[in-house]
């Protein structure tokens, strides 16, 4: 392993949660008079904190998104998760090998602490995560393109930032990455390799990353 720490993104690459959630951030914006098609949540949201949310409808519209949104939308997309998500396909493997190399891994997540348990409770991955390996933006304050939750991943692994490497499916998410003077490899399942430049290298199938990490 060429690789002192794994730093792994969650919505997208532990847990296929980015149709449900984008599905339903889409209809609600749409009904509060921000028409939204699943195609642009998915081009101007995937990998982000809620707070891009607000920011980008009161640049366009001029307008900010109503007292509760947040509570609101978590709650329709955590009733969601408890009928309908699902671990990522091989990402149980993939953690088991990391854990039989003894090779620390963590996750560093735009959703909040909350959305990451709730989706590693109904998924089984609660399992792999102690609590001190989960870091989300709340931890940070500002959430990806920005550096700062990977820095403060690897500060609080004990890792410089040279020696991690993050695994994400998200343009802001590898745009961090690279801010965070990380490699990054991009997992292609969503989102194209053109939309992910400048990762170190592309996977389409969990089961194909170890090679790439050896």
């Amino acid at each position: 392993m060429r690789y002192d720490l794994v730093i792994l993104d969650n919505d997208g690459v532990l847990v296929d949660s980015e149709p449900i959630s984008n599905s339903i951030l889409a209809g609600y914006l749409t009904e509060l008079g921000h028409p939204t098609t699943y195609e642009e949540s998915l081009r101007d949201y995937m990998g982000a904190a809620v707070h891009r949310v607000h920011d980008l409808v009161l640049e366009r519209s001029g307008q900010r998104l109503p007292d509760g949104f947040d509570e609101a939308l978590h709650a329709r997309v955590f009733a969601a998760f408890e009928r309908e998500l699902e671990p990522v396909a091989g990402v149980a493997d993939l953690l088991g090998g990391l854990v039989a190399e003894g090779v620390p891994y963590c996750v560093a997540s735009s959703g909040t602490h909350e959305r990451i348990r709730v989706g590693h409770r109904r998924t089984g991955l609660d399992e792999w995560f102690e609590e001190e390996w989960v870091f989300s933006a709340e931890d940070v304050g500002r959430g990806k393109p920005a550096p700062d939750l990977f820095l403060h991943a690897a500060e609080r692994m004990g890792v410089p930032p040279e020696r991690c490497v993050v695994i994400e499916d998200s343009p802001l998410g590898v745009a961090a990455a690279q801010a965070a003077g990380m490699d990054v490899y991009g997992f292609t399942a969503m989102t194209p390799e053109d939309r992910l430049p400048g990762a170190q290298g592309y996977f389409s199938k969990m089961a194909d990353l170890g090679e790439l990490l050896a």
